[in-house]
């Protein structure tokens, strides 16, 4: 009888087949602190309610660490969904795609806000974006230059606000909430108060749109005085600094506040209130879409991958009277195309 020889290529291609036929039994899920507790909800309603899968596991970490996690590769070694409160970076794919994740799918099940939020026995806050970068950027405008931010109090930035020493307890760079805190106040802001214009005369670049961007960078830069203070924690770890120094003003996600109104009390931006119907119809000026990234290889191979992803933008979860909207997501009025793009599998296309 002839012996066939076994290379070590066909080893490797043996281990990865046994890998896929002894595949895990439970869905795995990290990432976005902010999407974390709607992505709770949902998993214990599904071990609830699909009683032949196990209740998904699902972990917090940041939406850019999500992301890294899901990135590493297919295999049951690796997570199956990547839970995210901003959307997926062109490095993000591009390092997927190199580590053999070529499918990815794109999921937005609602939006949510962002919030500035104080102590509940203290003073009113009714800020603007101006008022929140003059207030924590590095460098800001004055008689046509720019220069090192040295404002103290709120009543500095803007004689309405209360005369309280100036510190913010803003997200971490990890977070998704970041760059909607950036993008949407920070630097709104910057192009309010003609700092972005300065910025903008002196920034390289080898076009106008690369000038911008970098004009954009450089508003985002916060002071490193202790007025600005990166949280890279969830918001529990907001919540506890801001209770042990009373003058502090936190960045929340809106639900994590609507379930702290007896801790919190919030700021409204541009003179409006948030709330779910605020963001619902676009008043609200900072929202955000919420989303989780599957990796379209586990479907089909992790049990109940695809019967989760179901039934998390399900009408019964993810619509207006689901139990995510009583926790304070914003239901996404499109949910019926993303309902149909799940079931037929659609991966994302290009980034536009």
């Amino acid at each position: 009888m002839k012996l066939t020889k076994i290379t070590v290529s066909t080893l490797a291609i043996l281990a990865a087949s046994a890998t896929v036929s002894m595949a895990r039994d439970n869905v795995q899920v990290a990432g976005s602190s902010t999407v974390l507790p709607y992505a709770t909800i949902v998993a214990e309603a599904f071990g609830e309610n699909f009683s032949q899968f196990p209740t998904p596991v699902v972990e917090g970490g940041g939406s850019g660490a999500g992301r890294a996690k899901m990135c590493e590769g297919v295999g049951e070694n690796t997570i199956d969904i990547a839970n995210s409160s901003s959307r997926i970076s062109q490095k993000d794919i591009d390092t997927c795609a190199a580590n053999g994740v070529a499918e990815i799918m794109e999921v937005r099940f609602g939006y949510d806000g962002i919030v500035f939020a104080s102590d509940v026995a203290g003073a009113d806050f009714a800020l603007t974006p101006s008022d929140v970068y003059l207030a924590l950027a590095a460098k800001v405008a004055k008689d046509g230059a720019l220069v090192d931010n040295a404002a103290a109090q709120w009543a500095e930035v803007n004689a309405a606000l209360p005369a309280q020493d100036i510190l913010a307890l803003v997200p971490g760079t990890k977070h998704g909430t970041r760059e909607v805190f950036d993008t949407k106040v920070v630097v709104a802001g910057c192009k309010e108060t003609g700092a972005h214009d300065l910025f903008l005369a002196t920034a390289e670049g080898k076009d106008d749109k690369e000038k911008a961007g970098n004009a954009d960078k450089a508003c985002m830069e916060l002071r490193t005085d202790g007025r600005a203070v990166d949280i890279d924690g969830d918001y529990t770890e907001t919540l506890a600094r801001l209770d042990a120094d009373k003058n502090a003003v936190g960045v929340f996600g809106l639900s994590f506040y609507q379930n702290n109104t007896d801790k919190l009390k919030v700021a409204t931006m541009s003179g409006i209130v948030p709330s779910t119907e605020s963001i619902s119809t676009g008043e609200y000026p900072v929202s955000r879409p919420l989303y989780f990234y599957v990796k379209k290889a586990h479907i089909g191979v992790i049990p109940g991958l695809q019967e989760y992803i179901d039934f998390f933008v399900s009408d019964d979860m993810a619509g207006p009277d689901g139990p995510l909207a009583a926790y304070g997501l914003v239901s996404d009025p499109e949910l019926a195309a993303t309902q149909a793009m799940v079931a037929a599998g659609t991966p994302m296309g290009p980034l536009e």
